[in-house]
């Protein structure tokens, strides 16, 4: 079974994807447009809540084991700037400051996050996971808005499919409904199974790629793993990939409400439905 992507590696695709989302916001005919895929939102926006974030989330690393995330007094920037090099400068600093607190922290120090109850670590580490999935799909939303839209990278859409399910989805609240089991295919080879029970939401790796799982699943959706990432943050309709099984179940992750944090990450997405494949 392939291992997770180690820190090295997800400090190397943070810095890409921020590279690429620097491009993609210099390339805009104005920072005034809507994003497509956050309409409450301009490029302009856009920038600034993902620069504002990583700023937060270098000060939420730096600090270590904590309670609470950092007050806003200790990671708080001045104004954001308008025009668009000195957006892309601040931007520029924003990542960077990221990248060197992951760095200076190392990736199993502990700190603060808002997944306790999943199966992801509170660790630097797991921390670095999910800030390069929310890098990489606001790279997305900026290509997207400038009619360039480019397919994530397979590392990062590899993990990015278990790093959703882990971070997003899994929790020890009860699911509401009938037990179920949801699988999740890419046709890069790597498969996952989500398991649905009043235990909570869990997820596995699938055994590799031609053996039978003990029981089937009820429920499966299938694409390629950018595919899938884009399916489950609301970026394409869960109808584009090829979906078998019990399809009402989609609709009642869709629904389901077990946590806040599922719902709504100020810090992190825009308003979020977390493990129901909806927007963020």
């Amino acid at each position: 079974m392939e291992k997770t992507l180690e820190l090295p590696d997800l400090l190397r695709l943070i810095d890409e994807r921020s590279t690429a989302f620097r491009a993609a916001v210099a390339s805009a005919p104005s920072l005034d447009v809507q994003v497509p895929t956050c309409p409450e939102w301009t490029l302009f926006d856009l920038v600034q809540h993902l620069g504002e974030g990583r700023r937060k989330w270098a000060a939420i690393v730096a600090a270590g084991p904590a309670d609470a995330p950092p007050a806003k007094s200790v990671w708080g920037a001045p104004a954001v700037p308008r025009e668009r090099g000195a957006l892309l400068d601040w931007w520029a600093a924003s990542a960077q400051q990221l990248l060197e607190a992951l760095r200076e922290s190392g990736p199993d120090r502990g700190c603060w996050t808002w997944w306790d109850t999943s199966q992801s670590p509170q660790t630097a580490r797991g921390a670095a996971r999910h800030q390069l999935q929310e890098i990489a799909l606001h790279t997305y939303d900026a290509q997207i808005t400038v009619g360039a839209p480019q397919p994530l990278p397979d590392e990062v859409a590899l993990d990015g499919v278990e790093e959703f399910l882990s971070t997003c989805c899994a929790t020890t609240s009860a699911w509401p409904h009938e037990p179920a089991a949801v699988d999740y295919h890419a046709t890069e080879g790597r498969s996952w199974r989500l398991t649905l029970s009043a235990d909570g939401a869990r997820t596995a790796r699938l055994p590799e790629p031609g053996t039978t799982p003990a029981t089937p699943a009820d429920a499966s959706l299938r694409g390629t793993a950018g595919e899938l990432v884009l399916a489950l943050y609301g970026r394409i309709p869960v109808d584009s990939l090829k979906a078998d099984g019990d399809r009402r179940i989609f609709d009642q992750l869709l629904a389901w409400d077990p946590d806040e944090y599922h719902v709504v990450r100020p810090e992190d997405m825009p308003p979020a439905n977390g493990c129901t494949h909806g927007s963020a």
